[in-house]
Parts: C-alpha cells; sequence; structure tokens
C-alpha cells in the first residue's frame, strides 16, 4: 500500500560506499562530518564508522552530545561554539572542541578545571576565508596563551586546523595561499611549544581537487551523500530519494490557469495532479516554473509556483490515481531528477537542497537487504 505522506528515502549503502571510497582515498584519514543532522540524512553516524571513518566532526557542543547520548564512541570534534557552550559536558564526555580566540580558549579551560578533566582542543586559525578562525594577526598571542593553559593542566592542544576557501577551483592562487598560511601557522604552534598531532584543513572539495593532501585528516560532509562541490568528479551516489502520494487528480482544459498568480496557464487540454509537499517541507520556490519531477517513467513539469503545503504536476494525457508515487528528485538511475539538477533550478548549491527537506517529511533508511524507517523522526 502506498504511503500517505512524503517519504525522504536514505540509501544506506550509498553513504558507505561514499565513506569507504573517501577512506581509500585518504588512507584512511576520515574524519566524517556530521553537522546539521548529518546534511539532513539523519542518523548515520554507526554507518559511516563501520565503512572506515575514523572519528565525527559536527558543528555544537550539542550536536556532539546528542551523538553521546545515542551511543557513539568514536572521536568527536565540535568548532563552532559561543563562549557560553556547556564545554563542561564536552569535556567529561570526550569531546574535543575547536578554538579561535582568547575567550573561548578561557572558557574552554574554566569548564576542564570546574570538572577536573584535560579539555582535548584544536586551534582553528583563519586562512583568509574570514569566518571562524583565529586572525593570522592574532594567532602566535593564541597559541602563546594556549601554551600556558597546557602547562597549568587544564587542557592540552592536540590539533590545528584551517578551511579553505576556493578548494572547488583547483587552479586558484587563493588554494596555495592558504596552504602556506597553514604550514606557517603551525610552525608558529610548534615554537611556541606545543605538540598538535591532528592537522586539518581540507574538506570535501580540497580532497577531491589533491588541493588540500598532506596532512593528517580529511574533514568530509557533503561527499560522504554524493555530493561533489568541486564538480571534478562522478563517482559518489546520490544518497536521497524523494517522493510524494498524489492526493488528487483532475482533467483541465486549455486556458486553466493554476496557482497563485496564474504563472501557469494550460496550452492544451491536459490532466492535473496534486502533490501533498511544497515550500513549508524545505522544496525551493524559486525552482518554480522550472522543476520536474518522475510520473510513471517519465519527467513532467511542476505547474505554477510552489505552495506551503503544495504543488501540481502538469501530467499531461496521464490522469493518476490517488496514492500513486512521485518522484521529486533521486540519484538519477531512472531518469528522475537529481538534487544537482534541483539546485540548478533554484540557483543554489546542492547541500541547500538535502538540508532544508522539512520534518513533516517521513525519513526511512534503506539498506540493500531491508528497509525500516528510522526512529523518531516520523511526523
Amino acid at each position: 500500500m502506498s504511503s500517505c505522506v512524503p517519504e525522504l528515502v536514505v540509501h544506506d549503502e550509498a553513504i558507505r560506499a561514499n565513506t569507504a571510497r573517501f577512506v581509500e582515498l585518504t588512507g584512511g584519514r576520515v574524519m566524517a562530518v556530521l553537522k546539521a543532522d548529518a546534511f539532513g540524512h539523519g542518523s548515520i553516524a554507526a554507518s559511516v564508522l563501520a565503512a572506515g571513518a575514523r572519528s565525527i566532526g559536527v558543528t555544537s557542543v550539542t550536536e556532539a552530545l546528542a551523538l553521546r547520548a545515542r551511543g557513539i564512541r568514536a572521536p568527536i570534534l565540535s568548532w563552532l561554539n559561543p563562549p557560553d557552550a556547556d564545554f563542561a559536558s564536552a569535556v567529561t564526555s570526550e569531546i574535543d572542541v575547536a578554538v579561535s580566540g582568547p575567550q573561548l580558549l578561557h572558557a574552554v579551560a574554566t569548564a576542564a578545571r570546574s570538572v577536573g578533566c584535560v579539555a582535548r582542543v584544536h586551534l582553528h586559525v583563519d586562512l583568509g576565508i574570514a569566518r571562524e578562525g583565529c586572525p593570522v594577526a592574532e594567532w602566535a598571542a593564541l597559541c602563546a596563551l594556549a601554551r600556558e593553559y597546557e602547562s597549568a593542566g587544564s587542557l592540552r592542544v592536540v590539533g590545528v586546523m584551517g578551511h579553505m576557501s576556493c578548494a572547488d577551483v583547483p587552479d586558484h592562487p587563493q588554494n596555495a595561499r592558504e596552504r602556506l598560511i597553514f604550514q606557517n601557522a603551525v610552525r608558529t604552534a610548534r615554537r611556541r611549544a606545543l605538540a598538535p598531532g591532528q592537522l586539518h584543513l581540507a574538506g570535501t572539495a580540497a580532497t577531491l581537487t589533491g588541493v588540500g593532501a598532506g596532512f593528517d585528516l580529511h574533514r568530509i560532509g557533503a561527499g560522504l551523500f554524493g555530493i561533489d562541490p568541486s564538480h571534478s568528479t562522478h563517482v559518489l551516489r546520490p544518497a536521497l530519494t524523494l517522493t510524494a502520494p498524489v492526493v488528487s487528480a483532475r482533467a483541465a482544459t486549455a486556458g486553466t490557469g493554476v496557482g497563485y498568480g496564474h504563472d501557469f496557464i494550460a496550452d492544451r487540454s491536459t490532466h492535473l495532479a496534486l502533490l501533498p509537499i511544497g515550500y513549508g517541507d524545505g522544496l525551493p520556490r524559486e525552482a518554480s516554473g522550472a522543476a520536474e519531477v518522475l510520473v510513471r517513467g517519465r519527467r513532467r513539469r511542476i505547474a505554477g509556483r510552489f505552495s506551503m503545503d503544495m504543488l501540481v504536476v502538469d501530467t499531461g494525457d496521464d490522469l493518476l490515481e490517488p496514492g500513486e508515487i512521485v518522484t521529486l528528485f533521486g540519484p538519477g538511475d531512472h531518469g528522475e531528477p537529481t538534487v544537482a539538477e534541483w539546485a540548478a533550478w533554484s540557483n543554489t548549491i546542492e547541500h541547500e537542497i538535502v538540508t532544508h527537506v522539512g520534518s513533516r517529511v517521513a525519513r526511512v533508511h534503506r539498506t540493500i537487504e531491508r528497509a525500516h524507517r528510522a526512529e523518531g523522526v516520523h511526523s
């Protein structure tokens, strides 16, 4: 029987295959980045670790603690937190934290002292992206302060990290500059008597293009899920399929206007099918007038503007039945639109498409052997 709600199928075998590919490419030095609910893919930490990932990276301490609560014991790094984050819980839960300035360093050290533990810290240097990370002009002072806290026994600097701004363009001159800045930052840290054992600046793009090679860890996020920000390879397997059931269908005569503003007016007699999914579920409204779906093995255009909870498909000569399943995007193996196409229709990136699918859409984790509904995410 067909599902009565839209479904986002997570292809766990694709995630495992992508992880294994990066493990092979990096000699096993993969940190699986599972921020934003694993880029919208849900609880897949156990899968990526089983496929060879060495550790996990997330944005916040809150995300890291949630993984610990689910029984994940692998090393975890959290790299974007305010000074009032729960560093005490992070330290007692053996979660590494990234630090980009003296205020944050003080907060981590203070929290570690309060619980009688030693915090594990990755110093984060800004290589030129001007977001997170310590400015180069302040880096030596941060390293010196970190050494003071090390001597006091409240923390240990176990890593130095950075993030490249132009790694998706392998011949961009900024890549060479940022590698030099990173190498100089590591030398500065060591001159301040620090001994970081984990050096990492490469994300997915820098790993695939090779511009981030030569260091200890590779932080792989989007690539785990089949997204190549550099568009330099076609070896990754997309890991999501989004479907929705037909709610109702009708015949429409030439001249019928559809949706708000009648942006779509039928130029012939046709049929229309209503789907219970819209921009309230994360579909980008900017794709109105461009997006297509797969219906009975054929591409069909979406008619008119997206609404919050619904959209209409022009199905031509086909009068669909309520409950029939329409595929909005998937790996593309059967002719369905891909996440990359949706990103192009929406003038955005694939990351935004996959992370925006809302909580009203049921998540189903599917393997080759079996399918099961993911715990606690069906609403």
